[in-house]
């Protein structure tokens, strides 16, 4: 990209969009699948871990960009590891020590942020050859691609499996069959299989909306 090119050229502002739609991590390059299934049985553990990403991978893009001409080619994979690997200790760290409860949660899945392919893929295939500006867009655009993902599967999740979002009662007691109401919670909404189904669904509506998906 040109020197001249101001901050939000459309060139620029294309970095933030396309992974929020055509190139999304989960949908389209179906990256990161893993931690979908795990921490999306609610909507809380959704955004917390949406939102570390979004950290992690803006900060390490933008990093390794800065370095990007000083690491020699032949540890690079190393370099990029080390630098993942801070950056997730320190939202760790933050994590117990503001949300304790949902830093339980996640347990050891805030720690396997470090292998999360989608961010070893942004800093392979983007921040090694870019400047640090257009870095810190492509980490943002990937990592929130990647967290609407999540945030919408807990969404859907957490409400028909039990009936809440973020804790809070969202189906009134009177709706429920026992009270002699119409509905029942769906347990298997709260099974890993059903983020599968969930993501599937989203993959589904997305195709169907934009054709060129199933051409290319």
């Amino acid at each position: 990209m040109s020197d001249r090119d101001p901050l939000f050229s459309k060139k620029n502002l294309k970095l933030l969009s396309d992974p929020m739609n055509n190139s999304n991590p989960i949908t389209v390059q179906v990256l990161g699948i893993c931690s979908a299934l795990a921490v999306t049985a609610q909507l809380k553990p959704s955004v917390v871990m949406a939102i570390s990403v979004v950290a992690v991978l803006a900060l390490a893009n933008v990093i390794i960009s800065l370095l990007r001409n000083t690491i020699p080619n032949r540890i690079r994979i190393i370099v990029q590891l080390v630098v993942i690997a801070a950056l997730v200790i320190l939202v760790d760290q933050i994590l117990k020590a503001y949300v304790y409860d949902v830093s339980k949660q996640l347990s050891v899945f805030v720690g396997l942020i470090i292998t999360n392919c989608i961010i070893m893929g942004r800093l392979e295939a983007f921040a090694l050859g870019n400047k640090p500006w257009q870095s810190f867009l492509d980490g943002m655009g990937n990592a929130a691609g990647y967290g609407v993902i999540l945030i919408i599967v807990g969404f859907f999740r957490e409400l028909f499996g039990a009936g809440t979002l973020y804790g809070y009662k969202i189906i009134p007691d009177s709706w429920y069959i026992a009270n002699g109401g119409f509905y029942e919670n769906n347990g298997l909404m709260v099974l890993s299989p059903m983020a599968l189904v969930a993501v599937g669904i989203i993959i589904w509506v997305q195709r169907s909306k934009n054709r060129q998906l199933i051409e290319d």
